[in-house]
Protein backbone atom coordinates (compact mmCIF):
# COMPACT_ATOMS: atom_id res chain seq x y z
CA UNK A 1 0.00 0.00 0.00
CA UNK A 2 2.34 2.37 1.27
CA UNK A 3 5.31 2.05 -1.61
CA UNK A 4 2.90 3.06 -3.80
CA UNK A 5 2.60 6.73 -2.51
CA UNK A 6 4.98 9.54 -3.47
CA UNK A 7 7.85 9.53 -0.62
CA UNK A 8 6.76 13.54 -0.41
CA UNK A 9 3.37 12.09 0.78
CA UNK A 10 4.90 9.74 2.86
CA UNK A 11 6.46 11.59 5.07
CA UNK A 12 4.31 14.29 4.86
CA UNK A 13 1.72 11.89 6.33
CA UNK A 14 4.38 10.67 8.87
CA UNK A 15 4.81 14.49 10.20
CA UNK A 16 0.74 14.83 10.54
CA UNK A 17 1.08 11.67 12.39
CA UNK A 18 4.02 12.09 14.46
CA UNK A 19 3.35 15.96 15.17
CA UNK A 20 -0.06 16.85 14.88
CA UNK A 21 0.04 19.64 17.20
CA UNK A 22 2.96 22.32 16.79
CA UNK A 23 1.48 25.36 17.46
CA UNK A 24 3.00 25.89 20.90
CA UNK A 25 5.57 28.72 19.85
CA UNK A 26 6.98 30.78 16.78
CA UNK A 27 9.85 28.51 15.96
CA UNK A 28 11.94 29.01 12.35
CA UNK A 29 11.97 24.87 12.53
CA UNK A 30 8.74 24.70 12.35
CA UNK A 31 8.46 27.18 9.97
CA UNK A 32 10.58 24.39 7.53
CA UNK A 33 8.17 21.71 8.24
CA UNK A 34 5.20 24.06 7.41
CA UNK A 35 6.75 25.10 4.51
CA UNK A 36 7.42 21.38 3.25
CA UNK A 37 3.40 20.90 4.25
CA UNK A 38 2.86 23.69 1.79
CA UNK A 39 4.10 22.48 -1.28
CA UNK A 40 2.72 19.14 -0.99
CA UNK A 41 -0.82 20.70 -0.74
CA UNK A 42 0.16 22.55 -3.39
CA UNK A 43 0.87 20.07 -5.57
CA UNK A 44 -1.43 17.43 -4.53
CA UNK A 45 -4.87 19.76 -3.24
CA UNK A 46 -5.32 17.40 -0.24
CA UNK A 47 -7.58 19.60 2.12
CA UNK A 48 -5.96 17.83 4.77
CA UNK A 49 -2.24 19.53 4.32
CA UNK A 50 -4.09 22.84 4.32
CA UNK A 51 -6.12 22.04 7.79
CA UNK A 52 -2.72 21.09 9.48
CA UNK A 53 -1.07 24.17 7.88
CA UNK A 54 -4.02 26.93 9.53
CA UNK A 55 -5.17 25.06 13.04
CA UNK A 56 -1.45 25.47 13.88
CA UNK A 57 -0.56 28.77 12.56
CA UNK A 58 -4.13 30.80 13.54
CA UNK A 59 -4.03 30.22 17.03
CA UNK A 60 -1.12 32.43 16.96
CA UNK A 61 -1.99 35.07 15.11
CA UNK A 62 -4.38 37.81 16.92
CA UNK A 63 -7.05 39.40 15.27
CA UNK A 64 -5.17 42.57 14.61
CA UNK A 65 -2.03 40.02 13.40
CA UNK A 66 -0.18 39.95 16.44
CA UNK A 67 1.87 36.57 16.66
CA UNK A 68 2.29 35.19 20.09
CA UNK A 69 6.10 34.13 20.38
CA UNK A 70 7.23 36.58 18.04
CA UNK A 71 9.40 39.19 19.20
CA UNK A 72 10.40 42.47 17.46
CA UNK A 73 13.33 43.26 19.71
CA UNK A 74 15.18 40.39 19.25
CA UNK A 75 15.73 41.58 15.38
CA UNK A 76 15.80 37.95 14.63
CA UNK A 77 15.98 37.11 11.23
CA UNK A 78 14.80 33.26 12.35
CA UNK A 79 11.52 35.15 13.04
CA UNK A 80 10.42 36.07 9.70
CA UNK A 81 10.94 32.10 8.25
CA UNK A 82 7.52 30.68 9.56
CA UNK A 83 5.65 34.00 7.95
CA UNK A 84 5.84 32.43 4.76
CA UNK A 85 2.80 30.02 5.03
CA UNK A 86 0.61 33.68 5.48
CA UNK A 87 0.92 34.20 2.23
CA UNK A 88 -0.74 30.89 1.50
CA UNK A 89 -3.58 31.34 4.28
CA UNK A 90 -4.41 34.66 3.51
CA UNK A 91 -4.77 33.86 0.01
CA UNK A 92 -7.29 30.92 0.59
CA UNK A 93 -9.04 32.42 3.49
CA UNK A 94 -9.18 36.18 2.78
CA UNK A 95 -8.71 36.40 6.84
CA UNK A 96 -7.26 39.85 7.30
CA UNK A 97 -5.28 38.35 10.33
CA UNK A 98 -2.75 36.86 8.22
CA UNK A 99 -2.06 40.65 6.28
CA UNK A 100 -1.70 42.37 9.04
CA UNK A 101 0.80 39.51 10.45
CA UNK A 102 2.71 39.39 7.29
CA UNK A 103 2.78 43.17 7.38
CA UNK A 104 4.56 43.24 10.67
CA UNK A 105 6.99 41.11 9.81
CA UNK A 106 7.84 42.84 6.96
CA UNK A 107 7.81 45.92 8.80
CA UNK A 108 10.94 44.45 11.41
CA UNK A 109 13.24 44.97 7.67
CA UNK A 110 12.71 48.75 8.19
CA UNK A 111 14.52 48.52 11.44
CA UNK A 112 16.60 45.72 11.82
CA UNK A 113 20.37 46.35 12.55
CA UNK A 114 22.94 45.87 9.64
CA UNK A 115 26.33 46.14 8.84
CA UNK A 116 27.48 49.06 7.01
CA UNK A 117 26.32 47.88 3.80
CA UNK A 118 23.40 47.01 4.30
CA UNK A 119 23.37 43.25 5.51
CA UNK A 120 21.07 42.45 8.08
CA UNK A 121 22.56 40.97 11.22
CA UNK A 122 21.89 37.57 11.99
CA UNK A 123 20.23 38.98 15.11
CA UNK A 124 20.53 41.52 17.58
CA UNK A 125 22.82 39.22 19.79
CA UNK A 126 25.41 39.20 16.70
CA UNK A 127 26.50 42.62 16.61
CA UNK A 128 27.82 43.20 12.55
CA UNK A 129 27.32 38.90 11.85
CA UNK A 130 25.45 37.72 9.06
CA UNK A 131 24.75 34.09 8.35
CA UNK A 132 24.00 32.39 5.54
CA UNK A 133 21.08 30.91 7.06
CA UNK A 134 20.01 34.31 6.93
CA UNK A 135 19.22 33.95 3.05
CA UNK A 136 16.92 30.98 3.75
CA UNK A 137 15.70 32.26 7.35
CA UNK A 138 13.93 36.04 5.65
CA UNK A 139 14.80 36.64 1.85
CA UNK A 140 11.85 34.31 0.49
CA UNK A 141 9.60 36.00 2.75
CA UNK A 142 10.69 39.25 1.86
CA UNK A 143 10.56 39.11 -1.44
CA UNK A 144 7.19 37.11 -1.60
CA UNK A 145 5.93 40.33 0.44
CA UNK A 146 7.21 42.60 -2.19
CA UNK A 147 5.43 40.59 -5.25
CA UNK A 148 1.74 39.74 -3.21
CA UNK A 149 1.45 43.74 -1.74
CA UNK A 150 3.38 45.51 -4.65
CA UNK A 151 5.95 46.65 -2.87
CA UNK A 152 8.91 46.60 -5.94
CA UNK A 153 11.60 48.76 -4.40
CA UNK A 154 12.01 45.53 -1.91
CA UNK A 155 13.66 43.53 -4.50
CA UNK A 156 16.74 45.31 -4.44
CA UNK A 157 17.42 44.74 -0.85
CA UNK A 158 16.41 41.51 -1.41
CA UNK A 159 18.99 40.92 -4.26
CA UNK A 160 21.36 43.12 -2.03
CA UNK A 161 21.47 40.72 0.76
CA UNK A 162 22.57 37.69 -1.55
CA UNK A 163 25.21 39.00 -3.33
CA UNK A 164 26.67 40.80 -0.74
CA UNK A 165 27.05 37.77 1.26
CA UNK A 166 28.64 36.18 -1.59
CA UNK A 167 31.08 38.70 -1.83
CA UNK A 168 32.17 38.28 1.84
CA UNK A 169 31.97 34.57 2.11
CA UNK A 170 33.00 32.63 -0.88
CA UNK A 171 36.42 30.78 -0.92
CA UNK A 172 37.39 31.84 -4.26
CA UNK A 173 39.97 28.41 -4.68
CA UNK A 174 36.92 25.58 -3.49
CA UNK A 175 33.68 27.89 -4.77
CA UNK A 176 32.24 27.30 -1.05
CA UNK A 177 30.48 29.42 0.99
CA UNK A 178 31.65 29.87 4.66
CA UNK A 179 28.77 29.68 7.11
CA UNK A 180 29.45 33.52 8.72
CA UNK A 181 31.15 36.82 8.08
CA UNK A 182 31.82 39.42 10.75
CA UNK A 183 32.08 43.03 9.23
CA UNK A 184 33.97 43.64 12.43
CA UNK A 185 36.15 40.88 12.41
CA UNK A 186 36.50 40.50 16.51
CA UNK A 187 34.42 37.25 17.19
CA UNK A 188 36.53 34.24 18.47
CA UNK A 189 35.89 32.15 14.95
CA UNK A 190 36.15 35.50 12.54
CA UNK A 191 39.37 35.15 10.20
CA UNK A 192 41.37 38.76 11.24
CA UNK A 193 41.64 39.31 7.75
CA UNK A 194 38.55 38.28 5.97
CA UNK A 195 36.31 37.97 9.05
CA UNK A 196 34.96 34.80 7.50
CA UNK A 197 34.60 31.53 10.04
CA UNK A 198 36.92 28.84 9.15
CA UNK A 199 34.78 25.89 7.81
CA UNK A 200 32.28 25.27 5.37
CA UNK A 201 29.17 23.71 7.06
CA UNK A 202 26.81 21.66 5.14
CA UNK A 203 23.88 23.12 6.39
CA UNK A 204 24.67 26.58 6.33
CA UNK A 205 25.47 26.33 2.14
CA UNK A 206 22.06 24.45 2.00
CA UNK A 207 20.07 27.45 3.65
CA UNK A 208 22.05 29.59 1.08
CA UNK A 209 21.22 27.96 -2.22
CA UNK A 210 17.60 27.10 -1.45
CA UNK A 211 16.94 30.86 -0.29
CA UNK A 212 17.66 31.80 -3.73
CA UNK A 213 15.92 29.47 -5.43
CA UNK A 214 12.79 30.39 -3.67
CA UNK A 215 13.69 34.15 -4.23
CA UNK A 216 13.29 33.29 -7.85
CA UNK A 217 9.46 32.50 -7.55
CA UNK A 218 9.13 35.88 -6.65
CA UNK A 219 12.13 38.05 -8.55
CA UNK A 220 10.27 39.71 -11.58
CA UNK A 221 11.34 37.76 -14.82
CA UNK A 222 12.73 41.09 -16.35
CA UNK A 223 14.96 42.14 -13.13
CA UNK A 224 18.32 43.63 -14.44
CA UNK A 225 20.14 41.87 -11.54
CA UNK A 226 17.52 38.32 -11.85
CA UNK A 227 20.73 36.97 -14.29
CA UNK A 228 23.28 37.56 -11.42
CA UNK A 229 21.63 35.78 -9.06
CA UNK A 230 21.10 32.79 -10.95
CA UNK A 231 24.93 33.04 -11.92
CA UNK A 232 25.96 32.65 -7.96
CA UNK A 233 23.38 29.86 -7.45
CA UNK A 234 25.02 27.73 -10.47
CA UNK A 235 28.39 28.55 -9.42
CA UNK A 236 27.91 27.54 -5.70
CA UNK A 237 26.46 23.92 -6.77
CA UNK A 238 28.97 23.67 -9.43
CA UNK A 239 31.10 23.52 -6.73
CA UNK A 240 29.01 21.85 -4.07
CA UNK A 241 28.62 19.14 -6.62
CA UNK A 242 32.40 17.81 -6.87
CA UNK A 243 31.96 17.59 -2.96
CA UNK A 244 29.20 14.94 -3.32
CA UNK A 245 30.51 11.55 -2.14
CA UNK A 246 31.61 9.24 -4.72
CA UNK A 247 29.93 6.24 -2.79
CA UNK A 248 26.81 7.05 -1.46
CA UNK A 249 25.83 10.68 -3.43
CA UNK A 250 25.14 12.53 -0.05
CA UNK A 251 27.35 15.02 1.59
CA UNK A 252 29.42 15.68 4.41
CA UNK A 253 28.79 17.63 7.94
CA UNK A 254 31.81 19.54 6.80
CA UNK A 255 31.58 19.82 2.90
CA UNK A 256 34.74 19.45 1.69
CA UNK A 257 36.63 17.35 4.64
CA UNK A 258 35.15 13.91 3.77
CA UNK A 259 38.07 12.39 4.20
CA UNK A 260 38.39 13.25 8.33
CA UNK A 261 38.14 11.06 11.05
CA UNK A 262 35.04 11.57 13.05
CA UNK A 263 32.75 13.65 9.73
CA UNK A 264 30.02 11.88 8.48
CA UNK A 265 27.09 12.05 5.81
CA UNK A 266 24.44 14.46 7.19
CA UNK A 267 21.01 14.46 6.08
CA UNK A 268 19.92 17.79 6.40
CA UNK A 269 21.94 19.57 3.77
CA UNK A 270 22.25 16.30 1.42
CA UNK A 271 18.32 17.23 1.12
CA UNK A 272 19.30 20.61 0.65
CA UNK A 273 21.54 20.90 -2.20
CA UNK A 274 18.77 18.00 -4.07
CA UNK A 275 16.28 20.44 -3.70
CA UNK A 276 18.32 23.46 -5.12
CA UNK A 277 19.37 21.17 -7.84
CA UNK A 278 16.50 19.42 -8.55
CA UNK A 279 14.26 22.82 -8.65
CA UNK A 280 16.93 24.41 -10.12
CA UNK A 281 16.98 22.23 -12.96
CA UNK A 282 13.04 22.55 -13.64
CA UNK A 283 13.04 25.79 -13.09
CA UNK A 284 16.02 26.28 -16.20
CA UNK A 285 18.57 27.83 -14.17
CA UNK A 286 20.58 25.04 -14.10
CA UNK A 287 21.28 22.94 -16.85
CA UNK A 288 20.43 19.26 -17.68
CA UNK A 289 23.87 18.68 -17.35
CA UNK A 290 23.37 18.92 -13.33
CA UNK A 291 20.95 15.69 -13.44
CA UNK A 292 23.10 12.89 -12.87
CA UNK A 293 24.22 14.57 -9.86
CA UNK A 294 20.75 15.00 -8.65
CA UNK A 295 19.57 11.32 -9.07
CA UNK A 296 22.50 9.96 -7.31
CA UNK A 297 21.95 12.39 -4.38
CA UNK A 298 18.03 11.02 -4.00
CA UNK A 299 18.87 7.83 -4.63
CA UNK A 300 21.29 8.03 -1.97
CA UNK A 301 19.15 10.44 0.80
CA UNK A 302 17.01 7.33 0.76
CA UNK A 303 19.39 4.55 0.91
CA UNK A 304 21.37 6.08 3.87
CA UNK A 305 19.18 8.46 5.47
CA UNK A 306 15.43 6.80 5.48
CA UNK A 307 13.75 4.25 7.56
CA UNK A 308 10.23 2.83 7.01
CA UNK A 309 8.67 1.42 10.28
CA UNK A 310 5.89 -1.18 9.77
CA UNK A 311 3.18 0.93 10.16
CA UNK A 312 4.51 2.79 7.28
CA UNK A 313 5.89 5.87 9.61
CA UNK A 314 9.18 7.20 7.51
CA UNK A 315 12.32 8.27 10.21
CA UNK A 316 15.07 10.23 9.05
CA UNK A 317 18.53 9.92 10.36
CA UNK A 318 21.84 11.61 10.76
CA UNK A 319 20.60 15.30 11.06
CA UNK A 320 22.84 17.53 12.91
CA UNK A 321 20.73 18.53 15.80
CA UNK A 322 21.99 22.31 15.69
CA UNK A 323 25.08 24.13 15.44
CA UNK A 324 25.73 27.91 15.60
CA UNK A 325 28.94 30.62 15.66
CA UNK A 326 29.48 32.59 19.06
CA UNK A 327 28.01 33.02 22.45
CA UNK A 328 29.81 30.20 23.91
CA UNK A 329 33.89 29.74 23.27
CA UNK A 330 33.19 26.07 21.54
CA UNK A 331 30.99 27.41 18.99
CA UNK A 332 34.31 28.68 17.08
CA UNK A 333 33.75 27.47 13.51
CA UNK A 334 35.80 24.87 13.54
CA UNK A 335 35.48 21.49 12.14
CA UNK A 336 36.33 20.10 15.41
CA UNK A 337 33.28 21.82 16.85
CA UNK A 338 30.64 20.83 13.80
CA UNK A 339 31.81 17.31 14.01
CA UNK A 340 30.86 17.56 17.98
CA UNK A 341 27.06 18.69 17.62
CA UNK A 342 24.55 16.05 18.40
CA UNK A 343 23.73 13.71 15.66
CA UNK A 344 19.69 13.08 16.03
CA UNK A 345 16.89 11.14 14.10
CA UNK A 346 13.46 13.07 13.20
CA UNK A 347 15.19 16.57 13.61
CA UNK A 348 12.54 19.32 11.73
CA UNK A 349 15.42 20.82 9.43
CA UNK A 350 15.52 17.32 8.09
CA UNK A 351 12.03 16.42 7.70
CA UNK A 352 10.99 19.71 6.33
CA UNK A 353 13.48 19.32 3.79
CA UNK A 354 13.43 15.72 2.98
CA UNK A 355 9.58 16.62 1.55
CA UNK A 356 10.61 19.67 0.12
CA UNK A 357 13.05 17.64 -2.05
CA UNK A 358 10.88 15.00 -2.75
CA UNK A 359 8.51 17.59 -3.79
CA UNK A 360 10.53 19.16 -6.70
CA UNK A 361 12.37 15.80 -7.46
CA UNK A 362 8.73 14.11 -8.41
CA UNK A 363 8.21 17.06 -10.45
CA UNK A 364 10.77 16.95 -12.28
CA UNK A 365 10.54 12.74 -13.11
CA UNK A 366 7.04 14.44 -14.75
CA UNK A 367 9.33 16.58 -17.41
CA UNK A 368 12.45 14.71 -17.66
CA UNK A 369 14.01 10.71 -17.61
CA UNK A 370 15.69 10.39 -13.76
Amino acid sequence: MFENQAWSIRMADSVLKSYPDLSDKWDHEYGVVFKSIEDVWHKTKDRNYFDYLESNIKSRIAENGDIAGYALEDYSVDHINTGRILFTLYDETRDERYRRAATILRNQFKTHPRTSEGILWHKKIFPYQSFLDGIYMASPFYAQYAKTFNEPEIFEDVIDQIILLAKHSRDATTGLFYHGWDEKKEQIWANPQTGCSPSFWGRSGGWYCVGIVDVLDYLPENHPKRGRLIEILSGFLTSIVKYQDSETGVWYQVVDQGDREGNYLESSSSNMYTYALAKGIRKGYLSDGFLPALKRSYQGILKNFIEVDNDGTINLHQTCKTAGLGITDNRDGSFEYYISEPVVSNDFKGLGTFIMASVEVELIRELVQM
